[in-house]
């Protein structure tokens, strides 16, 4: 099913002459309503009137992350926030978290194409969909709430864990689609099967799964434990959350919303566009957005794109999986991590040293482990058993109030971490992504 056919099927032509229209529009909207870009576009010297088509998004300013926690709250919204509607927030690293503002219009457009992305799923209405992503501030559960509206299909908001409930709720219910990490849906395999029920028989049919990395290979042991179809969603809550790029059946790419996501891939050290089908840094402009569009935003995600159209019959420009990022930050169980987080937590407690090491795992059952090797010094080394399991525990609790997840801490002595006369390598990544 293609849910609106006509904007999700239209010739390449038209869709350029319809961004065209919209990104025109954006450069007076922004150039008006936000002063920093305002500030910006005279800075580089030219007038929003010379914004023609889709080809001149290159005079546009970029806009990276540390824009939105320079300008924490409210400084890169385009409405006065009696007009917004909802706020979210992604964590940041130590400083202020990523906000992002919502308009009445961003909540119906976030509708539509999550809407889009469950019928490219496979989704139908009159499904049921188990949506176990979190609900709240992080965007994951609602995104996909409010398109399950718009599309007819009727919602379990599950949220994230519950697991045991998760499983018996989906016997009793019947859900047709799975939406939550590729991660939980391993684990709640796992459970599944520890309750005496063979998760292939689950009547999960369609998986909408994302908000981390995740390989073709993970996809393998998904669609084999789970008996389901496994597909990839793309979201970041700085642009709309789940519902930017999606994955139809045929598993070939995710079909990017181009004509309100327009996507440039640019190399990431020349800022210059790179050939189609070659890797480079995935670049958004929100053509549509009006509580907190954002100009060239950087997504610092690493991914291909191909205009190819696709045998499902639509014709949105397609990214593929996720190859890696450009900057350090590490993506575990849907939560955003950053090595500097850490270490602000570590600095936090006394009695350590400023050296560490994060290793990532995935366990058999498809979760992420984070472990923290932190050096302490020789005479906190060589205390009672029980002194150092308190130091452990406190700096386990300070990592985790601060990251928002789970993690092991393994204490080590002095020098026991390899130094490096170069950059420091804080993050063994052994989840083969």
């Amino acid at each position: 099913m293609i849910y609106n056919e006509k904007t999700e099927t239209q010739s390449l032509q038209d869709l350029k002459n319809l961004q065209s229209e919209r990104l025109r529009a954006l450069a007076g909207y922004v150039y008006k309503n936000s002063p920093v870009y305002k500030k910006r576009i005279d800075e580089n010297g030219f007038l929003p009137d010379s914004v023609k088509s889709i080809y001149d998004i290159t005079k546009l300013p970029f806009t990276e992350k540390d824009d939105l926690r320079d300008f924490y709250p409210f400084g890169l919204f385009s409405k006065e926030v009696k007009d917004i509607a909802e706020f979210h927030v992604s964590s940041g690293t130590t400083g202020n978290p990523v906000v992002s503002g919502y308009s009445k219009e961003d909540i119906d457009l976030w509708a539509e194409v999550s809407a889009r992305s469950i019928a490219a799923a496979g989704g139908l209405p009159g499904d049921i969909i188990q949506i176990a992503y979190g609900y709240g501030l992080f965007t994951g559960g609602l995104g996909l709430h409010y398109g399950a509206l718009k599309m007819g299909v009727a919602i379990m908001p599950m949220s994230s864990g519950q697991t045991k409930r998760q499983i018996k709720l989906m016997q009793d219910f019947k859900p047709r689609i799975l939406a939550c990490t590729p991660s939980f849906s391993l684990y709640m395999a796992e459970e599944a099967k520890e309750m005496g029920f063979d998760p292939r028989q689950s009547s999960w049919e369609v998986g909408i799964f994302g908000a981390e990395p995740w390989t073709e290979a993970l996809r393998g042991e998904i669609e084999n434990s789970l008996g389901l179809t496994a597909t990839d969603i793309y979201g970041l809550s700085e642009i709309i959350g789940p519902g930017v790029a999606q994955e139809c059946y045929l598993k070939k790419g995710l079909h990017i919303w181009s004509d309100v996501f327009y996507p440039e891939i640019i190399d990431p050290e020349t800022n210059m566009p790179v050939p189609e089908g070659e890797n480079g840094e995935l670049v958004i402009t929100t053509l549509t957005r009006t509580g907190m569009p954002l100009l060239r935003y950087r997504t610092r995600d690493i991914v291909s794109l191909t205009n190819e159209p696709c045998s499902c019959g639509r014709t949105a420009p397609r990214i593929s999986k996720i190859k890696g990022r450009t900057d350090d930050m590490i993506v575990v169980r849907g939560i955003n991590v950053f090595p500097t987080q850490i270490e602000y937590a570590l600095l936090q407690v006394e009695g350590i040293l400023p050296n560490y090491q994060i290793i990532v795992n995935r366990e058999a059952h498809g979760l992420d482990i984070i472990e923290v090797l932190v050096e302490i010094d020789e005479k906190a080394f060589s205390d009672q058993m029980k002194a150092l399991e308190a130091l452990r525990n406190k700096i386990k609790k300070s990592i985790e109030n601060t990251i928002l997840v789970g993690v092991n801490v393994k204490l080590v002595g002095p020098k026991t971490i390899a130094r490096s006369e170069g950059k420091a390598k804080r993050v063994i990544d052994n989840r083969k992504l």
